[in-house]
């Protein structure tokens, strides 16, 4: 060992860095729920676990969201079996959603919860769709789930979408808010808790979220264990609006919702990757506790932070109360240019949960990058960035086969032109280029080549120091 690794050794255990952390390679990142999606999974709800009359209080919540979501991108139907899927079609019919952007997958399934048992969609590094197949357990054995934990492994071949078993962490995916760039919001009650992940530390949950998804700054709330059957997911709560802005309560209506001070001031102290502030946006909860449509009243309020975000529009939970408006007006504030919709969760809610519980994004298929034609009948490589992550600077290998005026560009992730990288002309053959980045902040990039501007190639970055 030499005496630069020796101080640095030194230096992680006095200020308790994260040794795994460097390392742990990023084999996927989770895009942010604000990008384009291809379509929205829907599992919808039936007899076979609950009863008739659990599903049919829940059905006209779904087909609202449907109606909603088919004019924003496709939607995706887990019906339990060909008898629901000719009922949900009866059902959508007599409401005049049309069918086209709608397609079906049968799959027999315990409950409705996909953003919690469905597969999370992510891009590997050669930004090639990929999806994650968690540990699901039923909130903790709280429920029946043998069914509904195979249904990624079901829909992989259906879709062509290849999954990833991660299935050694036991994790839902309401249980985490990451905002796009590297950072993670969670509730240790509902993932850490041995419940969950008994043989696994927390420093082993943060690897596998590293390697998986691309999170590489952890925000752990302690949650209150108990509190309901999600043991305090943390999209009841908060939401990342985007990667610098969090949407959430005031602190009065978080002491309401369980949250203790010490994590409240965690919450609104939080600093993203490169250590700034967020932004933050207040909503209220309900002015009233929330009564079921069949008037049934809970005795507890609702909250809106648990909406969800698609291309067009964005579904906002709704309990027929007075301050619905109120929170409508503010989170459409957000997203100037999509359009809040809605949506009446008041049976959903409760059994326990809002719109995002029972949504599920998948993000759109990104062209391949590698080995494409250029017009004059060529072929160029162009390889992923090495090492990745990366701290100051990082290399891509190109291969050409005639000589090429070549760009390289670096974008944020919102799409900014952040570094103009390489400008210069290269002759047949192999090349490796060198992109020095070490004016910028930690977080995830795309990196953009033009040859002779008739093509371009694109592939994500992440710089970790």
């Amino acid at each position: 060992m030499n005496l630069r690794e020796s101080k640095f050794l030194l230096f992680a255990f006095l200020f308790g860095i994260n040794l795994n952390l460097f390392s742990q390679t990023i084999q996927y990142t989770m895009p942010e729920e604000t990008e384009e999606h291809e379509g929205t999974w829907l599992q919808w709800p039936h007899q076979y676990t609950y009863g008739i009359v659990f599903r049919n209080d829940l059905d006209q919540t779904w087909v609202d969201m449907t109606s909603a979501l088919v004019t924003s991108e496709n939607v995706h139907i887990i019906a339990y079996n060909q008898v629901e899927q000719n009922r949900i079609i009866g059902l959508l019919n007599n409401a005049g959603v049309p069918l086209s952007n709608i397609d079906f997958f049968i799959h027999e399934n315990d409950d409705v919860w996909v953003r919690d048992n469905g597969p999370v969609f992510v891009y590997d590094n050669n930004n090639e769709l990929a999806m994650l197949d968690f540990g699901f357990n039923g909130w903790g054995n709280d429920t029946p789930y043998s069914k509904c934990d195979v249904i990624p492994t079901g829909l992989s071949p259906e879709i062509g979408v290849p999954v990833v078993d991660v299935s050694a962490l036991v994790l839902e995916g309401g249980a985490i808010e990451h905002d796009g760039n590297g950072t993670m919001m969670a509730t240790r009650s509902s993932v850490t808790h041995s419940s969950r992940n008994p043989g696994l530390t927390e420093a082993q949950i943060e690897n596998y979220l590293t390697t998986n998804m691309g999170i590489t700054h952890f925000i752990w709330l302690d949650g209150v264990y108990g509190t309901d059957i999600t043991d305090m997911h943390i999209d009841g709560l908060m939401k990342y609006a985007n990667d610098s802005t969090i949407l959430t309560m005031n602190n009065t209506d978080l002491l309401y919702w369980g949250l203790t001070q010490p994590d409240i001031d965690v919450l609104y102290n939080a600093t993203d990757i490169n250590d700034a502030p967020y932004n933050f946006v207040t909503i209220p909860l309900t002015q009233n506790d929330v009564t079921t449509a069949y008037g049934n009243n809970l005795g507890y309020k609702g909250s809106y932070a648990n909406y969800y975000i698609a291309n067009t529009v964005v579904l906002v939970p709704n309990y027929g109360d007075p301050n619905d408006g109120i929170a409508n007006s503010i989170i459409q504030s957000v997203y100037p240019n999509r359009m809040v919709i809605g949506i009446d969760v008041r049976n959903l809610y409760e059994n326990g949960g809002m719109v995002h519980c029972v949504t599920q994004q998948q993000p759109v298929a990104i062209e391949p990058t590698m080995g494409m034609e250029t017009p004059g009948n060529t072929r160029v490589k162009v390889g992923q960035n090495y090492p990745n992550p990366f701290d100051n600077s990082t290399v891509i290998n190109i291969t050409l086969d005639h000589d090429v005026e070549i760009l390289v560009d670096v974008y944020n992730s919102i799409g900014q032109l952040v570094l103009h990288a390489v400008d210069t002309r290269l002759s047949t053959g192999n090349h490796s280029i060198q992109i020095e980045a070490e004016d910028l902040p930690c977080g995830v990039y795309n990196f953009v080549v033009k040859l002779d501007n008739q093509i371009s190639f694109s592939q994500k970055m992440t710089i970790l120091r």
